[in-house]
């Protein structure tokens, strides 16, 4: 597998998929690995050459046990990624933490971002809307099992769950070390991007869910008024999975948009 090296020397495992001529990276959820987007990929792959990476601490990337992990680290490691392939250019679409990290990208490389689309993810807690205690608690507790049952919950709905019993590639890597998942939630706690947000000059599109209650819908609305210029589409009855459960209207929204820009 390609392997690119991070400011720090970490490598940061990536796979390119499709033949077209522009760049787009995609960008996974919190704990989660580029098979994140193992099921949406063919869609953008007709018309992209896509980028998917592991994080620091995720797959085949390296894992170290520093303080190297943060969203605009993370950002920082696609960086190397996309400088390692060539891309000068590229377009971004982030879900959940994977948009806390697209913040940064298009705020610190204004002029290399194309286009962005954030996908069920905020601004951070200090400006963003959290979830609620209960979430928190139910994603907390000991039992692998009902972890594991509260998340899947919150992805997805009860009736998508009821036909289709997996494998899910959305609810963590379950080969991350317990030192890198600590880490990987640290990160995604203290990301604060609301100071850069007006800065984006990017074309951008906000995605989200109305039901999804894991990163509350009332993020989206934010980030949009915050970025001069955002779209947003709220799409009826997701939860935070939204592009996987409601493919068939989230890939074609993102296509519109993406290839709309020039």
């Amino acid at each position: 597998m390609p392997l690119a090296k991070a400011a720090d020397d970490t490598a940061i495992n990536y796979e390119l998929h499709g033949r077209g001529q522009r760049v787009l990276l995609l960008l996974a959820g919190q704990s989660n690995n580029r098979h994140w987007w193992d099921c949406v990929l063919p869609d953008f792959a007709e018309s992209f050459l896509v980028v998917t990476i592991d994080y620091r601490g995720t797959g085949d990337s390296g894992k170290p046990d520093t303080d190297s992990y943060s969203t605009r680290g993370f950002a920082e490691d696609a960086m190397a990624v996309l400088d390692a392939i060539g891309a000068d250019r590229f377009d971004v679409y982030g879900t959940s933490m994977g948009g806390r990290v697209a913040q940064w990208l298009a705020a610190d490389n204004p002029g290399r971002v194309n286009t962005l689309v954030l996908g069920c993810t905020s601004p951070g807690q200090s400006h963003g809307v959290e979830r609620s205690p209960e979430i928190t608690r139910a994603l907390g507790q000991r039992d692998k099992a009902a972890v594991r049952k509260a998340l899947l919950e919150l992805m997805y709905s009860p009736e998508w769950l009821k036909t289709h019993p997996g494998p899910y590639n959305t609810i963590g890597d379950r080969a991350m070390p317990s030192y890198a998942l600590r880490r990987h939630r640290k990160a995604s706690a203290a990301h604060d991007s609301w100071a850069v947000l007006p800065s984006i000059s990017a074309p951008t599109l906000v995605v989200h869910g109305t039901d999804d209650i894991f990163n509350p819908t009332a993020n989206a609305p934010l980030l949009a008024d915050r970025i001069p210029g955002a779209k947003l589409e709220l799409i009826e009855g997701a939860r935070h999975a939204y592009f996987e459960e409601y493919r068939a209207i989230a890939s074609p929204l993102v296509l519109d948009f993406l290839l709309g820009q020039p």
